[in-house]
């Protein structure tokens, strides 16, 4: 046999006995990333209608499903690497520690995330409501995973981590569709108690905005050193509170100053004796 055949021999073994199978392997491997990879979107694209279906914010959804989407691929990854004869344990350990390396480099960001998906789902909240929280104050305009964005009264944006939100206390004004306005007017010691009281009362009554149940308060509060301090308690929607709140002070103070009826202010009488 000449050196030729000899060659064409050796070429034909290694072709039928090495090239082919890792030729079929890296074909299959190709295969299972490519399919897997649509089975993935179609995977990921089921869950989102589910959850769609569960009325679960959108937020929420998107990044569930690209996390959702981001696992599927890595195990699509890992299959196909397996096919083509790699060893994918030690990958897999390189992957644990550079996911826990991570996670511990950038524990504040995933506290952030995790407090953003409980404000997403449990929705202490909403947007448009006026809340306080983290001590701050404002109209939430926007809820991410990471922070919650409000718009202070005088239209400055405020951005607040979600963690220092859900943390700490939540104080949400627009929850309830009624709120009560608790407002305090004194008056002197020498003026018309009853008098006061009826200016006060008549003003609830007539205030088309104060609701009728339940029923506005007016009752004396306490006698302080230099006043008797009535509390005025109407009920109203949460949308009138702030004109309520602001259109009674000027009213009352207008109305007791035509009924004579003094507003004190802290003062301190100091007597002289001569010493003869």
């Amino acid at each position: 046999m000449s050196k030729l055949d000899e060659f064409w021999n050796a070429l034909d073994s290694f072709i039928t006995v090495q090239a082919a199978p890792i030729l079929a392997n890296l074909v299959l491997a190709i295969l299972i990333f490519f399919i897997g990879k649509k089975i993935a979107k179609l995977l990921v694209s089921m869950s989102k209608k589910l959850l769609a279906k569960a009325k679960v914010d959108d937020v929420l959804i998107d990044f569930i499903g690209a996390i959702f989407y981001a696992l599927l691929l890595l195990v699509v990854v890992i299959a196909s690497l397996e096919k083509l004869g790699i060893e994918t344990t030690s990958l897999v350990a390189l992957i644990g520690a550079a996911g826990l390396a991570i996670g511990l480099a950038l524990k504040d960001s995933l506290s952030n995330f995790a407090s953003g998906v409980m404000l997403i789902v449990f929705r202490p909240f909403k947007t448009g409501d006026f809340i306080e929280a983290a001590g701050v104050s404002g109209i939430v305009e926007n809820i991410t995973i990471f922070n919650t964005m409000l718009r202070s009264g005088d239209n400055k944006e405020i951005i607040v981590p979600n963690s220092g939100v859900y943390s700490g206390t939540i104080v949400n004004y627009s929850a309830k569709p009624t709120r009560r306005v608790d407002m305090v007017f004194g008056i002197g010691y020498d003026d018309d108690i009853k008098l006061a009281k009826e200016i006060l009362m008549n003003m609830m009554i007539e205030d088309e905005r104060v609701l009728e149940e339940p029923g506005p308060r007016v009752v004396i509060a306490s006698l302080g050193d230099n006043s008797i301090n009535f509390s005025v308690k109407p009920w109203v929607n949460s949308g009138d509170y702030w004109p309520v709140l602001f259109d009674t002070q000027e009213k009352v103070l207008l109305a007791f100053r035509e009924a004579n009826i003094s507003i004190p202010y802290p003062q301190m009488d100091v007597h002289i004796h001569k010493s003869e």
